[in-house]
């Protein structure tokens, strides 16, 4: 693989500049010999350009099931068979998730939605939603509601979200394999409308699709062009009665090779942690991708499948003397 770990080194590490899409394709082609030294670095980067903090994020669906889009790894697509249904959730219980994910240490907590983007009704909800929360509990809001208009980005902002996510799910060149309801260039819309708008953009994808190395490398670099805040990570965990329900978990080692190889992508960018980790990399590969460049967790469930508890996410941070971030309101 040549020297791609000390070029990394010298120019991600020393000097902060990402890696480029053909240098990260060598990255996610490592021998497994070199592994550990790849996540070590990628572990070197993330110390010295986001600090020692973890980020902690508990997430809730307000909206579950009914989409009408069409994403072949989604189980509350109403297109499939799968058997997510559709369910809204009530502003008591919102308030008591926000509550509960507060009491983990959770800085920020985010509103998901199933939808291709919000209607009025959701928007009021969302808005109900927001007033109820900051009144009981002290934490950052964050949301996913699909794609936005700009009338609806400057709503959110006036409501005080802290940070919007919106996924680009795969590389551009992949991405009509992936969803055919509605196109990159609409997802990618919405993220630059976030951005620009002072909002916290959170924008990550999924790996394991079936994409090939080169576009996996794509998704990075294209990522990183977009300059988010924050990348949430997922991995493949096929869902029953969905296009991709059939298609075998990624193996652990390319799943650590992909962590590191978006991290030397983006050296300032919080990493985290989401759908799949457990499946695809269980406890000891978890414990791996936080020494080689993550520094965010989901911790608890995800929209449709389960995560790990809480307190075994937050044990492992302590045993690894990883500090949780503190909250700091910035709005």
């Amino acid at each position: 693989m040549g020297d791609i770990v000390d070029v990394a080194r010298e120019q991600v590490l020393e000097q902060g500049i990402g890696l480029r899409q053909e240098q990260l394709v060598e990255v996610l082609q490592t021998p497994d010999d070199r592994l550990p030294e790849l996540l070590a670095l990628a572990h070197d980067v993330r110390v010295k350009w986001c600090g020692e903090e973890i980020e902690v994020e508990g997430i809730i669906s307000l909206k579950t099931g009914g989409c009408p889009e069409d994403c072949h790894f989604c189980s509350q697509s109403g297109q499939f068979t799968s058997p997510v249904r559709a369910v809204w959730l009530n502003i008591p219980e919102l308030v008591k998730a926000a509550q509960e994910t507060a009491a983990t240490g959770a800085t920020e907590f985010c509103i998901v939605a199933a939808v291709r983007g919000p209607d009025a009704r959701l928007m009021s909800q969302v808005k109900a939603g927001i007033e109820a929360i900051n009144a009981a509990v002290d934490i950052n809001i964050a949301c996913s509601l699909g794609m936005l208009t700009q009338e609806q980005v400057d709503e959110l902002k006036a409501m005080g979200v802290h940070r919007y996510n919106h996924n680009l799910e795969s590389a551009r060149s992949y991405f009509p394999d992936v969803v055919t309801t509605h196109s990159f260039e609409e997802r990618w819309e919405t993220c630059l409308m976030v951005r620009e708008s002072g909002m916290e953009l959170c924008c990550g994808g999924l790996v394991g699709m079936g994409e090939s190395l080169e576009q996996r490398a794509e998704l990075a670099a294209q990522l990183a062009e977009l300059e988010p805040h924050e990348v949430p990570l997922n991995f493949l965990n096929p869902r029953p009665g969905t296009p991709f329900g059939d298609m075998e978990v990624m193996d652990g080692k390319d799943a650590l090779r992909t962590i590191a190889a978006f991290r030397l992508a983006m050296p300032r960018t919080v990493l985290r942690y989401a759908g799949g980790r457990e499946l695809t990399l269980g406890d000891l590969g978890t414990r791996d991708g936080l020494l080689g460049g993550i520094n965010a967790v989901i911790v608890g469930n995800y929209l449709t499948t389960l995560g790990r508890p809480a307190t075994a996410d937050l044990d492992l941070l302590a045993e690894l003397k990883m500090p949780v971030k503190e909250l700091q309101k910035t709005l």
